[in-house]
């Protein structure tokens, strides 16, 4: 699996960005699509992520009514809507997949991450 991302970029405070990550290659094993960030000096940390078999949405407690993710199956992708961006989500953002494989011995999952697209929030 292939992941690439666009839509980093700079914006003013209060501002909004749209990431999307394009997967390619064994797509038909993703599970979960996502998006992850790193700010400076930090570890890297969940934004958003959706599972394609339930639908569940989950996001973390810092960009809830914030951000917004979807996810089009079809098209293998997956869209991160960031509003009311603030200086403190300056980070390179990654975007995720995990990948299941069913086994008669077992679930193994694999997890992919793209490049990462820079976003900047100036104050």
């Amino acid at each position: 699996v292939q992941l690439v991302e666009s839509g980093g970029g700079l914006v003013q405070a209060g501002g909004s960005l749209r990431l999307s990550c394009a997967a390619s290659g064994n797509t038909f094993t993703i599970d979960v699509m996502g998006w992850y960030r790193q700010a400076p000096g930090k570890q890297r940390e969940l934004v958003a992520t959706v599972t394609s078999g339930t639908g569940n949405i989950d996001y973390a407690n810092h960009v809830k009514g914030r951000f917004t993710i979807s996810r089009d199956i079809a098209k293998n992708t997956v869209t991160l809507q960031m509003d009311s961006l603030q200086p403190e989500d300056t980070a390179l953002y990654y975007c995720y997949a995990r990948s299941l494989k069913i086994f008669t011995t077992g679930d193994v999952s694999y997890d992919y991450w793209g490049q990462g697209t820079q976003v900047t929030v100036s104050s």
